[in-house]
């Protein structure tokens, strides 16, 4: 299994819009740049990820999981975009801010921290048990 980082603006599509469509899930549609397109195009069913706010917030927010492989994205107008499907599993029990990853030492190397804009980026399995270390999340 894999761990992954989805950035969305909370004022277009947030948690709580994603905790919404229910074990259905939601097209992660919309994505327009090619590292990140790659990323989900290297995601398994299965694979979990954190559900960031970005621009209004700056905070990791909850855990999702991918429920449908790579497939092309409904709202692209050509085919060289893909997307994968995520549904909401469970919420953080204590958001972490982009300013809290910054300041841990143990997440200096995060893509969040390096490469804040990217908005699929993969989390490495020590990252993954930090951020649900400082958020209490006892998975």
């Amino acid at each position: 299994m894999a761990y992954w980082l989805f950035k969305s603006e909370p004022d277009v599509f947030g948690w709580d819009d994603l905790i919404a469509k229910g074990a259905a899930g939601e097209e992660w549609d919309g994505v327009r740049n090619y590292q990140a397109r790659n990323n989900m195009r290297a995601m398994q069913i299965g694979d979990l990820g954190l559900f960031y706010h970005s621009n209004i917030g700056k905070e990791a927010v909850g855990i999702v999981e991918v429920i449908a492989l790579a497939h092309p994205d409904s709202t692209a107008p050509d085919t060289k975009w893909d997307c994968v499907d995520i549904r909401a599993l469970r919420k953080l029990p204590r958001p972490i801010s982009l300013d809290e990853a910054k300041a841990e030492p143990r997440l200096r190397e995060m893509v969040l921290v390096t490469n804040s804009r990217l908005s699929v980026q993969p989390v490495s399995d020590a990252e993954w048990a930090t951020i649900l270390e400082l958020s209490g999340d006892r998975g």
